[in-house]
Protein backbone atom coordinates (compact mmCIF):
# COMPACT_ATOMS: atom_id res chain seq x y z
CA UNK A 1 0.00 0.00 0.00
CA UNK A 2 1.23 3.39 -0.89
CA UNK A 3 0.16 6.68 1.31
CA UNK A 4 1.04 10.18 -0.27
CA UNK A 5 0.86 13.59 2.00
CA UNK A 6 1.55 16.79 1.24
CA UNK A 7 1.66 20.24 3.35
CA UNK A 8 2.71 23.58 2.13
CA UNK A 9 5.72 26.00 3.24
CA UNK A 10 4.72 29.44 5.39
CA UNK A 11 5.67 32.65 5.72
CA UNK A 12 4.45 35.08 8.30
CA UNK A 13 3.51 38.12 7.07
CA UNK A 14 2.74 40.39 10.42
CA UNK A 15 3.14 39.62 14.71
CA UNK A 16 6.63 38.52 13.98
CA UNK A 17 7.19 37.41 17.34
CA UNK A 18 4.24 38.83 19.07
CA UNK A 19 2.36 35.95 18.03
CA UNK A 20 4.17 33.79 20.81
CA UNK A 21 2.62 36.26 23.13
CA UNK A 22 -1.39 36.24 21.71
CA UNK A 23 -0.96 38.86 18.52
CA UNK A 24 -3.19 37.83 16.23
CA UNK A 25 -0.76 37.21 12.65
CA UNK A 26 -1.56 37.07 9.05
CA UNK A 27 0.12 34.16 7.62
CA UNK A 28 0.57 33.32 4.06
CA UNK A 29 1.00 29.29 2.83
CA UNK A 30 3.47 28.75 -0.05
CA UNK A 31 2.67 26.90 -3.29
CA UNK A 32 6.29 25.34 -3.00
CA UNK A 33 5.91 22.46 -0.05
CA UNK A 34 6.87 19.01 0.86
CA UNK A 35 5.57 15.66 -0.25
CA UNK A 36 5.94 12.48 1.66
CA UNK A 37 5.02 9.26 -0.16
CA UNK A 38 4.95 5.69 2.47
CA UNK A 39 4.89 2.41 0.92
CA UNK A 40 4.86 -0.81 2.95
CA UNK A 41 7.31 -3.07 2.53
CA UNK A 42 8.42 -6.67 4.61
CA UNK A 43 12.22 -5.45 5.23
CA UNK A 44 11.54 -5.06 8.91
CA UNK A 45 12.92 -1.73 8.87
CA UNK A 46 12.34 1.65 8.14
CA UNK A 47 14.12 3.74 4.87
CA UNK A 48 14.05 7.33 4.63
CA UNK A 49 15.19 9.52 2.28
CA UNK A 50 14.67 13.02 1.62
CA UNK A 51 15.42 15.05 -1.98
CA UNK A 52 16.08 18.36 -1.81
CA UNK A 53 14.38 20.35 -4.82
CA UNK A 54 17.72 20.13 -6.37
CA UNK A 55 16.38 16.36 -6.65
CA UNK A 56 20.34 15.91 -4.64
CA UNK A 57 19.64 13.31 -1.99
CA UNK A 58 19.62 14.90 1.39
CA UNK A 59 19.20 12.33 4.20
CA UNK A 60 19.41 8.95 3.54
CA UNK A 61 18.68 6.78 6.51
CA UNK A 62 17.30 3.69 7.71
CA UNK A 63 15.61 3.17 11.41
CA UNK A 64 14.47 0.11 13.32
CA UNK A 65 10.85 -0.26 12.79
CA UNK A 66 10.29 -1.48 16.78
CA UNK A 67 12.54 0.94 18.54
CA UNK A 68 13.52 3.26 15.61
CA UNK A 69 17.20 3.31 16.64
CA UNK A 70 19.43 4.31 13.61
CA UNK A 71 21.26 2.15 11.37
CA UNK A 72 22.33 3.64 8.79
CA UNK A 73 22.46 7.20 7.85
CA UNK A 74 24.81 10.08 5.93
CA UNK A 75 23.24 12.96 7.73
CA UNK A 76 23.48 12.29 11.64
CA UNK A 77 21.78 15.19 12.81
CA UNK A 78 18.90 14.97 10.72
CA UNK A 79 18.04 11.58 11.24
CA UNK A 80 18.47 12.53 14.95
CA UNK A 81 15.08 14.44 14.62
CA UNK A 82 13.30 11.84 12.59
CA UNK A 83 13.76 9.64 14.84
CA UNK A 84 12.73 12.03 17.63
CA UNK A 85 9.90 12.10 15.62
CA UNK A 86 9.09 8.98 15.02
CA UNK A 87 9.52 8.07 18.27
CA UNK A 88 6.94 11.00 19.63
CA UNK A 89 4.23 9.78 17.04
CA UNK A 90 4.67 6.55 18.85
CA UNK A 91 4.30 7.82 22.37
CA UNK A 92 0.97 10.49 21.03
CA UNK A 93 -0.35 6.97 19.20
CA UNK A 94 0.82 3.53 20.65
CA UNK A 95 -0.82 2.32 17.40
CA UNK A 96 1.80 3.74 14.98
CA UNK A 97 3.37 1.09 13.06
CA UNK A 98 2.18 -1.65 15.15
CA UNK A 99 1.13 -3.75 12.48
CA UNK A 100 4.04 -2.92 10.44
CA UNK A 101 6.44 -4.90 8.84
CA UNK A 102 8.37 -2.43 6.86
CA UNK A 103 8.55 1.34 5.29
CA UNK A 104 9.85 3.26 2.69
CA UNK A 105 9.45 6.73 3.18
CA UNK A 106 10.58 9.21 0.22
CA UNK A 107 9.98 13.07 1.41
CA UNK A 108 10.59 15.42 -1.05
CA UNK A 109 11.01 19.19 -0.74
CA UNK A 110 10.11 21.93 -2.88
CA UNK A 111 11.98 25.04 -1.75
CA UNK A 112 15.70 25.69 -1.46
CA UNK A 113 16.04 24.40 2.30
CA UNK A 114 17.79 27.68 3.32
CA UNK A 115 15.09 30.03 2.70
CA UNK A 116 13.11 29.10 5.67
CA UNK A 117 9.85 28.27 4.33
CA UNK A 118 9.54 25.65 6.45
CA UNK A 119 11.35 22.55 5.88
CA UNK A 120 10.62 21.35 9.47
CA UNK A 121 6.77 21.93 9.67
CA UNK A 122 5.90 20.84 6.78
CA UNK A 123 7.63 17.42 7.38
CA UNK A 124 5.78 17.80 10.80
CA UNK A 125 2.73 17.94 9.26
CA UNK A 126 3.14 14.98 6.33
CA UNK A 127 4.31 12.40 9.28
CA UNK A 128 1.62 13.84 11.79
CA UNK A 129 -1.17 12.72 8.85
CA UNK A 130 0.71 9.80 8.59
CA UNK A 131 0.84 8.75 12.12
CA UNK A 132 -2.52 9.59 12.95
CA UNK A 133 -1.49 12.07 15.56
CA UNK A 134 -2.20 16.01 16.44
CA UNK A 135 0.51 18.03 14.12
CA UNK A 136 -0.05 20.70 16.69
CA UNK A 137 0.90 18.57 19.60
CA UNK A 138 3.89 17.04 17.62
CA UNK A 139 5.48 20.32 16.69
CA UNK A 140 4.68 21.40 20.43
CA UNK A 141 6.87 18.22 21.85
CA UNK A 142 9.75 18.40 19.13
CA UNK A 143 10.35 21.91 17.99
CA UNK A 144 8.38 24.21 20.12
CA UNK A 145 7.48 27.68 18.63
CA UNK A 146 3.79 29.76 17.95
CA UNK A 147 2.40 27.03 15.93
CA UNK A 148 1.18 29.26 12.53
CA UNK A 149 3.57 26.72 10.54
CA UNK A 150 1.54 23.78 11.19
CA UNK A 151 -1.41 25.90 10.38
CA UNK A 152 -0.24 27.35 7.18
CA UNK A 153 0.78 23.86 6.04
CA UNK A 154 -2.39 22.68 5.89
CA UNK A 155 -4.22 25.84 4.51
CA UNK A 156 -5.71 26.84 1.28
CA UNK A 157 -5.27 30.32 1.60
CA UNK A 158 -3.86 33.46 4.03
CA UNK A 159 -5.05 32.92 7.47
CA UNK A 160 -5.59 34.62 10.56
CA UNK A 161 -3.66 32.78 13.30
CA UNK A 162 -3.59 33.23 17.13
CA UNK A 163 -2.91 31.35 20.11
CA UNK A 164 -5.31 31.92 22.80
CA UNK A 165 -4.83 30.88 26.58
CA UNK A 166 -2.24 28.70 24.80
CA UNK A 167 -4.19 27.01 22.44
CA UNK A 168 -3.91 27.58 18.35
CA UNK A 169 -6.57 29.10 16.67
CA UNK A 170 -6.75 29.95 13.16
CA UNK A 171 -9.20 31.09 10.27
CA UNK A 172 -9.17 32.19 6.72
CA UNK A 173 -7.85 35.73 5.88
CA UNK A 174 -9.64 37.17 2.90
CA UNK A 175 -6.50 38.79 1.83
CA UNK A 176 -5.56 38.56 -1.73
CA UNK A 177 -3.93 42.05 -2.43
CA UNK A 178 -5.07 43.55 -5.70
CA UNK A 179 -1.87 45.61 -5.73
CA UNK A 180 0.15 42.42 -5.76
CA UNK A 181 1.80 43.01 -8.48
CA UNK A 182 3.67 45.72 -6.62
CA UNK A 183 4.90 42.93 -3.60
CA UNK A 184 8.03 40.89 -4.25
CA UNK A 185 9.83 38.87 -2.28
CA UNK A 186 13.58 39.20 -1.34
CA UNK A 187 15.67 36.56 -0.62
CA UNK A 188 18.46 37.88 2.16
CA UNK A 189 20.78 34.65 1.46
CA UNK A 190 21.62 34.59 5.59
CA UNK A 191 19.33 31.68 7.05
CA UNK A 192 18.25 32.60 10.97
CA UNK A 193 17.82 29.78 13.30
CA UNK A 194 13.88 30.04 14.47
CA UNK A 195 14.37 28.37 18.03
CA UNK A 196 17.31 31.18 18.83
CA UNK A 197 15.35 33.94 17.11
CA UNK A 198 12.29 32.63 19.11
CA UNK A 199 14.88 32.09 22.50
CA UNK A 200 16.30 36.18 21.96
CA UNK A 201 12.71 37.43 21.56
CA UNK A 202 11.90 35.42 24.84
CA UNK A 203 14.73 36.56 26.92
CA UNK A 204 13.24 40.45 26.31
CA UNK A 205 10.44 42.01 28.80
CA UNK A 206 7.40 40.73 27.66
CA UNK A 207 5.28 43.04 25.27
CA UNK A 208 2.38 44.98 26.74
CA UNK A 209 -1.01 44.05 26.21
CA UNK A 210 -1.52 47.45 24.42
CA UNK A 211 1.44 46.09 22.35
CA UNK A 212 -0.18 42.90 21.37
CA UNK A 213 -3.01 44.70 20.94
CA UNK A 214 -1.79 47.10 18.22
CA UNK A 215 -0.05 44.40 16.63
CA UNK A 216 -3.37 42.67 16.08
CA UNK A 217 -5.12 45.34 15.20
CA UNK A 218 -2.80 45.76 12.28
CA UNK A 219 -2.81 42.73 11.32
CA UNK A 220 -6.81 43.04 10.64
CA UNK A 221 -5.86 46.21 8.89
CA UNK A 222 -3.24 44.76 6.46
CA UNK A 223 -5.79 41.96 5.60
CA UNK A 224 -8.36 44.38 4.58
CA UNK A 225 -6.90 47.11 3.19
CA UNK A 226 -7.23 47.69 -0.77
CA UNK A 227 -4.75 50.63 -0.94
CA UNK A 228 -1.19 49.77 -1.90
CA UNK A 229 -0.26 52.81 0.45
CA UNK A 230 -2.12 52.51 3.97
CA UNK A 231 -0.65 49.12 3.08
CA UNK A 232 2.90 50.33 3.23
CA UNK A 233 2.09 52.50 5.71
CA UNK A 234 0.60 49.59 8.20
CA UNK A 235 3.86 47.36 7.46
CA UNK A 236 5.92 50.15 8.65
CA UNK A 237 4.37 50.73 12.11
CA UNK A 238 4.39 46.94 12.10
CA UNK A 239 8.73 47.02 11.84
CA UNK A 240 8.96 49.99 14.04
CA UNK A 241 7.25 48.24 16.75
CA UNK A 242 9.07 44.58 16.08
CA UNK A 243 12.17 46.48 16.24
CA UNK A 244 11.70 48.73 19.49
CA UNK A 245 10.78 45.85 21.33
CA UNK A 246 13.56 43.99 20.00
CA UNK A 247 15.43 47.16 20.20
CA UNK A 248 17.64 46.69 17.02
CA UNK A 249 17.09 48.52 13.74
CA UNK A 250 14.94 47.11 11.41
CA UNK A 251 16.60 45.27 8.39
CA UNK A 252 15.60 48.15 5.82
CA UNK A 253 17.63 50.78 8.51
CA UNK A 254 20.48 48.46 8.66
CA UNK A 255 20.88 47.26 4.58
CA UNK A 256 18.76 48.78 2.37
CA UNK A 257 18.20 52.80 3.91
CA UNK A 258 18.11 54.45 0.23
CA UNK A 259 15.72 52.07 -0.57
CA UNK A 260 12.11 54.47 -1.32
CA UNK A 261 9.25 52.25 -0.93
CA UNK A 262 8.66 49.77 1.81
CA UNK A 263 10.96 46.80 3.34
CA UNK A 264 9.21 44.06 5.60
CA UNK A 265 10.90 41.69 7.54
CA UNK A 266 9.42 37.98 7.67
CA UNK A 267 10.60 34.97 9.88
CA UNK A 268 13.52 35.58 11.87
CA UNK A 269 15.06 38.73 11.67
CA UNK A 270 17.62 39.55 9.54
CA UNK A 271 17.29 36.98 7.01
CA UNK A 272 15.32 34.43 5.74
CA UNK A 273 12.99 36.54 2.83
CA UNK A 274 11.99 40.33 3.04
CA UNK A 275 8.54 41.72 1.43
CA UNK A 276 9.01 44.86 -0.14
CA UNK A 277 6.78 46.96 -2.36
CA UNK A 278 7.46 48.37 -6.07
CA UNK A 279 7.60 47.84 -9.50
CA UNK A 280 10.21 45.97 -11.76
CA UNK A 281 12.32 48.91 -12.23
CA UNK A 282 12.28 49.13 -8.49
CA UNK A 283 13.57 45.78 -8.10
CA UNK A 284 16.92 46.82 -10.21
CA UNK A 285 18.24 48.50 -6.62
CA UNK A 286 18.02 44.52 -5.10
CA UNK A 287 19.75 43.20 -7.99
CA UNK A 288 22.32 45.32 -8.46
CA UNK A 289 23.28 44.44 -4.74
CA UNK A 290 23.78 40.83 -5.58
CA UNK A 291 21.01 39.60 -4.31
CA UNK A 292 19.72 37.21 -7.01
CA UNK A 293 16.31 35.61 -5.58
CA UNK A 294 13.20 37.75 -6.13
CA UNK A 295 10.18 36.46 -6.32
CA UNK A 296 6.47 37.29 -7.30
CA UNK A 297 3.68 37.55 -4.72
CA UNK A 298 1.80 35.37 -7.11
CA UNK A 299 4.42 33.53 -7.79
CA UNK A 300 4.97 31.93 -4.00
CA UNK A 301 2.11 32.25 -2.27
CA UNK A 302 -0.90 30.21 -2.59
Amino acid sequence: MISTFKSNGKLLLTAEYFVLDGAKSLALPTKLGQSLIIEETSSGNISWKTYLNTNELWIDAEFNLNNFKVIKTSNAEKSAKIQEILKMCKEINPNFLAESKGIKALSKIEFDKDWGLGSSSSMITNVAAWANVDPFELNNKVFGGSGYDIACANASSPIFYQKTNSLPEWKNASFNPIFHEQLWFVYLGKKKDSRQAIADYKSKNKPSQETVNTISEISNKVAQTLDLTEFENLLNQHEEAVAKHLQIPTIKQQLFSDYPKTIKSLGAWGGDFILVTGNKTDLEYFSKKGYATILSYKELIL
